[in-house]
């Protein structure tokens, strides 16, 4: 898990997602179903690199089964908290879910997302 918090930081999409299984799942903030595999998670991620600014994570809970990091960030002039909730099975990451607070800069994260994933 903290490998992917430290790859997270660098803005190392790779190396997160590498972390993965190749069926994880992704849940999003914004979209009502999940985004299932790594190519997917690779899209989402590397979108969210650019659209998120002053990202950092500042608490972590859970085990090796689980955890969940707490993070900031500004969306445009939106400030926001989120989580990253983790699901990990014999090691590997098997599930990302975020949530995102308050309504204000999630709705700017998916106007930004939108905008960076609609082909």
């Amino acid at each position: 898990m903290s490998a992917f918090r430290d790859a997270v930081h660098r803005g190392d999409v790779d190396a997160a997602v590498a972390l993965f299984a190749p069926d994880a799942v992704f849940v999003s903030p914004v979209v009502h179903r999940p985004y299932v595999g790594r190519d997917a998670l690779r899209a989402i991620l590397t979108a969210v690199v650019g659209v998120f600014e002053d990202f950092t994570y500042t608490d972590a809970y859970g085990d090796d089964d689980g955890r969940v990091l707490v993070f900031t960030a500004r969306v445009g002039d939106r400030a926001l908290q989120g989580v990253d909730i983790l699901r990990a099975v014999d090691g590997v990451l098997t599930e990302l879910t975020v949530m995102v607070r308050p309504y204000s800069a999630a709705t700017a994260l998916r106007e930004r997302m939108a905008a960076l994933l609609t082909p």
